[in-house]
């Protein structure tokens, strides 16, 4: 199932391709949240949306034990493995070689704008290795020592990073060559000296970790239907 773009384009096309990790257990929220209702959907229904309108092919990554039901709703349906980056790695697999490049985008966030597909999608175009969007950090951050003290983060050199991440493909599969595991890929990208740049976030691209979030995101979904439909 190939996304295709809409009237005015994206810097899409055939080499474009996109891995939607949906592999997470729902430790935190207490059971799959990737496929919790929101909006009449599911939540990963959302994402693959957003990931089949800004590229030419998705890779879908589920749990092992739900693998047949998922089945027929990307281009491939694949077992994530034990973290996110094994899952990552799964989606890759199966990525068309000639892809050149890639983005990596976490099921859990339904309300990613076109718009940010496009601008990480450009800067790799432009020559990046990765590209993040990145929020402020709006509250205070402390990091907890080994000997239990608290020391205060200067906020104002802090950014929260969010998904869609674009990569040049041989970028993010040197990266997961080794095997090492991360938060997210970008982190990987960086290890091996890779070049990676930030586009502006969005505030209301959420992460949906707990159930208050889907509450959230409903919220969010119906202020902006009215002005653009699909969130």
């Amino acid at each position: 199932m190939a996304g295709s773009p809409p009237d005015g384009g994206y810097p899409t096309g055939a080499s474009v391709w996109a891995v939607v990790v949906a592999g997470g257990s729902g430790t935190r929220f207490g059971g799959y949240k990737q496929f919790m209702t929101l909006g009449g959907r599911e939540v990963v229904d959302w994402s693959l949306d957003a990931a089949n309108r800004a590229c030419a092919g998705v890779v879908l990554v589920v749990p092992a034990e739900v693998l047949e039901r998922y089945a027929g709703r990307a281009s491939a349906v694949v077992a994530g493995g034990r973290t996110r980056a094994e899952s990552v790695r799964s989606g890759l697999r199966v990525v068309p070689p000639e892809a050149r490049v890639i983005v990596v985008h976490d099921a859990a966030r339904p309300l990613s704008a076109p718009q940010l597909w496009a601008e990480v999608i450009a800067a790799i175009e432009s020559g990046a290795d990765a590209a993040v969007p990145c929020v402020p950090v709006s509250d205070t951050i402390k990091q907890r020592q080994d000997d239990g003290r608290l020391v205060t983060l200067e906020r104002a050199s802090l950014l929260a990073v969010q998904t869609p991440q674009a990569f040049s493909a041989a970028s993010l599969r040197a990266a997961h060559a080794g095997g090492a595991d991360a938060t997210d890929d970008a982190a990987l990208v960086e290890a091996i000296g890779g070049r990676v740049v930030s586009v502006p976030g969005e505030v209301s691209n959420i992460k949906v970790t707990a159930p208050v979030d889907l509450q959230v995101a409903e919220t969010l979904m119906a202020v902006r239907a009215p002005a653009g439909g699909a969130p």
